[in-house]
């Protein structure tokens, strides 16, 4: 009596298998579900991501700076001499007021420096050195990493 089964009488009953069937359809609702979840979070946190000042950044072969847990605090210098926090407009005058009041409700003291690459260059440094005068030390320029539109000359 190998492989068949037997009643409680004991009598054989051929075509009687208890035998269950492997599950041929796989669930897909709950995985749908988390991926549309996941979509709709990047697509309302990507924009929150950049700054939304528009400017030529300069072009280096840098590294990029390793990512904080906080947004970074981002000074934009435009090409036309507007500067901004983040993305509010502030007059150079109030800069560092401005800024140590925004200083002092962040974890993070890193301040990212955005200049457009027509600005001459004792713009930016006037800024920094405004800044560093203000208390503000960790200071980080922001290029665009594609690489340099050229290759500066031996002299």
């Amino acid at each position: 009596m190998g492989g068949n089964l037997t009643s409680s009488s004991g009598i054989r009953q051929r075509g009687q298998r208890r035998r269950s069937r492997p599950m041929a359809e796989i669930n897909v609702t709950p995985f749908v579900d988390v991926m549309l979840v996941l979509l709709i979070v990047f697509m309302v946190s990507a924009p929150m991501l950049t700054v939304g000042v528009p400017i030529e950044l300069p072009k280096t072969t840098a590294n990029a700076l390793p990512t904080e847990r906080e947004e970074p605090l981002s000074i934009t210098m435009t090409a036309t001499g507007q500067i901004f926090i983040q993305k509010t407009e502030a007059p150079v005058e109030e800069l560092i007021t401005t800024l140590t009041a925004i200083a002092q409700e962040r974890s993070g003291d890193r301040i990212f420096l955005r200049a457009d690459g027509t600005i001459p260059y004792e713009g930016v440094v006037q800024v920094m050195g405004l800044l560093n005068a203000g208390g503000f030390k960790n200071i980080a320029l922001v290029t665009d990493v594609s690489g340099p539109g050229y290759v500066l000359s031996d002299r």
